[in-house]
């Protein structure tokens, strides 16, 4: 009978085990107010994923206008200088080899 729990400390036990379990349950309630809902977590991604989208676009068009502005840099002004130059150049170096 000495090992036997009193039913006093029996209460007590249970009102621990009891209590636990309202933090335990308390915890779980924040913790899922903390998660994010799937569809709002799908709603995001898509978002995201057409933003992404959005950002190649601009980002090919703006590739196409950079090899579009090389191409008239090259005949707009490299190729008329060069013409420009080159009989310049071919007579400066016949008039120094005569």
């Amino acid at each position: 009978m000495v090992d036997e729990p009193t039913p006093g400390e029996m209460v007590r036990r249970l009102e621990d085990r009891l209590a636990d379990v309202r933090d335990d349950i308390q915890q779980l309630g924040r913790r899922m107010d903390e998660k994010v809902d799937q569809k709002v977590y799908d709603l995001r991604h898509e978002a995201l994923s057409t933003r992404v989208s959005a950002l190649e676009t601009v980002r090919e068009k703006d590739a196409e206008k950079l090899v579009a502005t090389r191409r008239w840099l090259i005949g707009a002004v490299v190729i008329p200088l060069v013409a420009v130059l080159l009989p310049v150049i071919i007579l400066l170096v016949q008039g120094a080899s005569t």
